[in-house]
């Protein structure tokens, strides 16, 4: 608990995984290092939604001379109950102090993923899943790119 005492709780929403394409790299920007990744599908199972990933969306990713990623995501789900659900996150992916350097280099991503922490907002008109539009959610996740998939569960912070 914070210094004032403010109660919350985490509730678990869903878990999905995500499928991606090749990066398609840009290039050494002023920012750092500045790559697309598409999203080619996927598929969402959990308490409160179930689903797929459509295949449109990406991360406009951009890494940081100090191995930090900096992700910007929009993609589509589509629920099982023929829901569309737009989802936008930002968030960081950090690859370790030299994790500029060793893509430029293309040294293999370490298998056991790179972390992930983002903060997604959700767009729909379906009522039942308006109740996300108004909420602060949080997603804990992985990268694989050795298998170009990411692996997120998200929560809802009450």
């Amino acid at each position: 608990m914070g210094k004032y005492g403010f109660e919350y709780k985490m509730e678990y929403v869903t878990s999905y995984i995500a499928t991606l394409s090749e990066p398609e790299v840009i290039g050494p920007v002023a920012e750092g290092l500045r790559l697309n990744i598409y999203v080619t599908g996927g598929t969402i199972d959990g308490p409160k939604m179930k689903g797929k990933i459509l295949p449109v969306g990406a991360d406009w990713l951009t890494i940081r001379t100090d191995g930090v990623g900096i992700l910007d995501v929009r993609q589509t789900i589509l629920t099982d109950d023929n829901a569309l659900v737009y989802i936008y996150y930002k968030g960081v992916a950090d690859l370790g102090p030299d994790g500029y350097k060793n893509f430029l280099e293309g040294a293999p991503p370490p298998p056991e993923g790179i972390a992930l922490r983002t903060n997604p907002w959700f767009q729909t008109v379906h009522p039942d899943y308006l109740w996300m539009t108004r909420g602060l959610f949080v997603e804990v996740g992985k990268a694989y790119l050795d298998r170009r998939e990411v692996c997120y569960d998200i929560y809802h912070v009450k």
